[in-house]
């Protein structure tokens, strides 16, 4: 009964007056704004972390018997002043895991090997490349492309690109930022039919998406934590009861299925 209902709400999100043109065309100024200052405090938290010797990873000490013992760090990290965004909503959440016997060299090799992220993260990552590439002062800058997959009662396939960066500090630190600098959603895919829909036709499932990966070594083996911060179009007024739920499931299963997949790899 309860995806009766859920399937119900989507159908009415999918048809709702103005849903489908004016209210999903694209993140309205203001929600842009709002989401980029919210990233602004969050990459100087970050650069803060990365200058500390005992605080590179969040909340570290408190899980670290968790991590050890297998267990996955999943949290939500946003809160009422975070989503007050015009027409959006803003998501954002934290994983952190352990692989014993992981080393830093292992992760860059598995994340920055993008042409075979279908092999890696299947069946969310379908298609990948690297666009371009280029190393400067120690940072390297990649540009790539993907095609995604979300299925959650409804399949929602996207295709995006992103720049992305892997930095450094030492032989046991390291992390990487990826910021989407296109997001388009994909209708019929695969078929002869296949086109991006245009702005008044788009649902506003994903608007812009950036991730944080920060990794470091102890105890044997490689800790991993990953930050998620998503912009999504707003629920319209009444369907909240049904929608958030699916809206706001998907950013975190995407984050757990990504940071499980990353540490199944290199267990192998």
């Amino acid at each position: 009964m309860k995806k009766s209902w859920l399937v119900l709400g989507l159908v009415l999100f999918l048809s709702f007056p103005c849903g489908r043109a004016r209210a999903a065309d694209a993140p309205q100024p203001a929600a842009n704004t709002g989401f980029d200052a919210y990233l602004e405090k969050v990459e100087a938290r970050l650069a803060h972390q990365y200058q500390s010797p005992t605080g590179f990873l969040a909340g570290l000490d408190s899980a670290r018997d968790r991590l050890r013992r297998g267990d996955l760090v999943i949290e939500n990290l946003n809160t009422d002043s975070n989503t007050n965004l015009t027409g959006a909503m803003l998501h954002h959440w934290r994983g952190t895991a352990f692989v014993p016997n992981a080393q830093v060299a292992d992760f860059e090799r598995l994340m920055k090997n993008f042409n075979t992220y279908p092999q890696h993260f299947s069946p969310e990552v379908l298609q990948a490349k690297v666009l371009s590439e280029h190393s400067d002062s120690g940072v390297d800058h990649i540009n790539a492309s993907m095609r995604v997959r979300q299925k959650h009662v409804l399949t929602v396939v996207m295709d995006m690109t992103y720049d992305v960066a892997f930095a450094r500090l030492d032989a046991q630190h390291g992390y990487s930022s990826s910021r989407s600098t296109r997001v388009a959603e994909i209708a019929s895919p695969g078929t002869s039919n296949e086109h991006a829909l245009s702005d008044g036709e788009e649902h506003g499932f994903l608007w812009r998406l950036n991730t944080y990966w920060s990794y470091e070594e102890g105890d044997g083996g490689l800790y991993m934590q990953i930050e998620s911060i998503s912009l999504t179009r707003s629920i319209p007024t009444g369907l909240g009861w049904v929608i958030k739920p699916f809206v706001e499931s998907v950013p975190r299963e995407s984050l757990e299925f990504t940071l499980r997949s990353a540490c199944n790899d290199l267990k192998k």
